[in-house]
């Protein structure tokens, strides 16, 4: 299937996210039809060896030094990081060994799902240090030079919700009242991100999952490699399974389907579809109209009885 979406002059390309769910698979090395329990212990069996590669190398990075480093988004000879994350950890060196046999794709994910961590680390990273740098006498009451001061410390601090600022400085102050001195860094306040249970097969390729539509147009088969044992030993301890997926109606047919996120939520397996269709560009006019509209209940009520009370029944 072409990855490429053929557009028309007055359109224009947008990719979206539809949920499905996957109740069944065939390992097409046997031949057995794999029902959505066994599917799904599969399944966990390799998002197991992801999470744990995945959480070895955010406990060896998870510092000031290498979030920046990797933030900086250049290596050591100056060259630009590549965007997609597990690139960008393969460029830096950063990488890790599983003691079970897995391919490198395999390694790839883990290296995607921590490289999207450490690098959402860095926001979280710049508003600690500010708020640490302008640490005010009364963490429960900042006079207005005290706020003006956390504000310049913080990058973009002029814009940040004073919320924000507010709950770093309680997490703080409870690290205080707990060890009895000022954290030296986000990474020290907090421990490394939980490690989701998933598998996020777009930073593979076709020698770990392929996925291709079906003739009738409102399915696709997802193909995947995975483990017949928790902890495989060699490469004949992963066999292809083939996957059938309904696709939600909301994803129309000229859309081309990209390789999902698998998670595993109540005992089931579901699928993030991400896909990419074609909508009509914007035209321009010289201005833009927006509208807004709230329909929650107590807007609706409060609306209604000013209604009511403007024509004088209250």
């Amino acid at each position: 299937m072409s990855r490429k979406l053929p557009l028309a002059e007055s359109e224009t390309a947008r990719t979206a996210c539809a949920r499905a769910p996957i109740r069944s698979g065939v390992d097409e090395k046997t031949g057995e039809v794999l029902t959505g329990a066994a599917l799904v212990e599969r399944v966990s069996w390799c998002a197991d060896l992801v999470a744990d590669m995945t959480s070895t190398l955010l406990a060896e990075h998870w510092n000031t030094t290498d979030v920046g480093v990797l933030a900086l988004g250049e290596d050591a000879g100056g060259r630009k990081l590549p965007s997609n994350a597990w690139m960008a950890l393969r460029r830096l060196g950063w990488t890790v060994a599983s003691g079970a046999k897995v391919n490198d794709r395999i390694v790839r994910m883990a290296q995607e799902t921590a490289g999207r961590a450490l690098r959402s680390a860095k926001w979280r990273a710049d508003v600690t240090a500010g708020v640490l740098a302008a640490w005010p006498a009364d963490p429960k009451r900042r006079t207005p030079q005290e706020w003006d001061r956390a504000r310049a410390a913080i990058p973009g601090g002029e814009y940040l919700p004073s919320s924000i600022i507010r709950s770093r400085t309680r997490q703080i102050a409870a690290y205080v009242g707990k060890y009895g001195c000022l954290p030296a860094d986000v990474f020290e306040l907090e421990p490394s991100p939980r490690v989701p249970r998933m598998l996020l097969l777009a930073a593979c390729d076709g020698q770990q999952a392929t996925v291709e539509r079906a003739d009738d147009g409102q399915r696709v088969l997802l193909r995947l490699q995975l483990p017949t044992r928790p902890d495989p030993q060699k490469y004949a301890d992963w066999t292809w399974v083939s996957c059938p997926i309904t696709l939600p109606p909301t994803v129309v047919a000229n859309a081309v389907i990209h390789l999902p996120t698998l998670r595993i939520a109540g005992g089931k397996m579901r699928a993030d579809l991400a896909y990419t269709h074609a909508v009509p560009k914007a035209q321009r006019t010289g201005h833009t109209v927006a509208l807004g509209v709230d329909w929650g209940v107590n807007t609706l009520l409060s609306a209604g009885a000013a209604r009511l009370h403007d024509n004088g029944r209250i």
